[in-house]
């Protein structure tokens, strides 16, 4: 099986990359919209940014666009809603299918990883979050209600930070 950290990217800059260039971080890896009703949750996610970052933590943002056409805008657009509007820090990544036939391939491994409540599959709606450990293992998917902040995702970042 091929680890997560091999997987191909590209930051929203156009850079190649992978997950690897984070290895030895506690991920939280979030599909990301600018014009969505959950897009407050990026203050939360900067929140947490800038709370944990210190300790071997940070958050990666997918924009994506499936979930009603939330995220219409150029990878310019997208930095600088990110950057003016909520002071976005974290790393941004390039426009990225979640679902379907153009699904991302970071995507297609994390979808087969389930929820709390044993579900795989499909990511619902824009924010659905995962929570990939220090070593590159998926530790827990949180749906997209699922706030930031919320206790039962602090906890289990708490619980992994690597110091």
């Amino acid at each position: 099986m091929t680890s997560l950290y091999d997987i191909p990217l590209h930051t929203i800059d156009g850079p190649g990359a992978s997950l690897a260039d984070h290895r030895g971080s506690l991920l939280l890896l979030v599909n990301v919209a600018s014009k969505c009703g959950l897009t407050p949750q990026y203050e939360g996610l900067e929140r947490l940014q800038e709370r944990y970052a210190e300790r071997g933590f940070t958050v990666l943002g997918f924009p994506c666009n499936q979930f009603g056409g939330q995220e219409p805008g150029t990878a310019d657009e997208i930095q600088e809603f990110c950057s003016t509007t909520y002071g976005v820090t974290f790393p941004l990544y390039e426009k990225a299918d979640v679902n379907g036939p153009g699904q991302q391939p970071l995507y297609a491994a994390l979808t087969q990883v389930a929820d709390a409540t044993g579900e795989a599959g499909d990511v619902q709606w824009n924010f659905e979050k995962f929570l990939v450990s220090a070593d590159g293992d998926v530790l827990g998917r949180f749906r997209p209600r699922v706030e930031p902040e919320s206790d039962e995702l602090v906890t289990v970042i708490e619980a992994h930070l690597p110091r």
